[in-house]
């Protein structure tokens, strides 16, 4: 019975994580390419949202698209987890299953914003979205706060910021993917930097923002910002270590590998590097979350992390 807890919990806390970490990180996106297309209303709207539905791995058909479709199924739609929306919805639903394990002030803040996101969607559609995207992101940020400062550092723990983790990492490649395999819907690099939360960061560290390919240096490199792959990796291979995860384990393995490549790149090579070097990120992402899925010490796993429409 005590296994069939854990797994159960395990499951519901590492879901959780990624879940509020997938609606803070397509807030950005979102009010990222808002904020550049008002900048440039010459910018080619369609062009601004496929590039929006490349990254999200969403498929923008062949009709011409306008950010208020954007909004409707990437912000508003609860039935997918591929939106904000959806994705709140459903790291409420897992972190009520998992009650026992997150503190109240952690269950109240996913309760009150599931509950206030409803209002915010009427009136994003009367002033725009930049209120409602402005709440997600704070109330992300506060969701983890209160898991640093209300949860004690054991495995529930653990399991949150691992899902974190995975999902900053995952976030990161497909950014960047846009940005160097998809040319024709690319963003540029200030768009990119903003869109990670990265703009004030990155500029602290070179002395102003940058249209160089020196972003995704910063973003996968970078030891001390948090959303860098570096430092996400870092952290995942440090949760995992602490739930007892050997280094040959086949969760920890994959991410192990990517972190010591990282660690030691030739900055030199990276550019020609950059494209295998994000499909590799993201197989050893997907690799790591399914083995950890599969062990029969944590949960069962029902199928690749992937951004599809999934159930509630």
């Amino acid at each position: 019975m005590n296994d069939v807890i854990l797994s159960r919990i395990a499951e519901a806390l590492t879901w959780t994580g990624r879940y509020v970490e997938r609606a803070d990180a397509t807030g950005r996106i979102l009010d990222a390419y808002l904020h550049r297309l008002l900048e440039d209303p010459w910018r080619d709207e369609d062009v601004a949202c496929r590039s929006l539905y490349a990254i999200l791995g969403v498929d923008a058909g062949s009709e011409r698209v306008d950010m208020q479709q954007v909004l409707d199924q990437l912000a508003f739609d609860a039935r997918s987890t591929c939106s904000i929306e959806g994705a709140l919805g459903a790291a409420r639903l897992n972190a009520r299953s998992a009650r026992e394990a997150v503190s109240s002030e952690m269950w109240e803040c996913l309760n009150s914003t599931w509950h206030a996101l409803a209002d915010q969607r009427l009136a994003a559609r009367r002033t725009g979205p930049y209120a409602y995207l402005e709440l997600v992101r704070r109330r992300a940020a506060l969701f983890f706060g209160l898991a640093d400062s209300t949860m004690s550092r054991d495995d529930s723990w653990r399991f949150v910021v691992l899902g974190r983790s995975l999902e900053r990492v995952d976030m990161t490649v497909r950014l960047l993917s846009v940005r160097v395999l998809d040319a024709a819907h690319a963003p540029d690099w200030p768009t990119l930097l903003s869109a990670s939360g990265a703009d004030e960061a990155y500029a602290r560290v070179y002395g102003g923002f940058g249209d160089t390919p020196r972003v995704a240096e910063f973003l996968l490199l970078d030891r001390d910002f948090p959303r860098s792959a570096l430092h996400a990796l870092t952290t995942a291979e440090e949760c995992l270590a602490a739930l007892g995860r050997p280094r040959q384990d086949p969760a920890r393995r994959p991410i192990g590998r990517m972190r010591t490549r990282l660690e030691y790149l030739d900055l030199a090579a990276l550019e020609e590097q950059l494209p295998l070097l994000l499909r590799d990120l993201q197989q050893a992402c997907t690799a790591s979350a399914e083995a950890v899925a599969v062990a029969e010490r944590f949960f069962p796993y029902q199928g690749p992390v992937e951004w599809a429409q999934e159930g509630a």
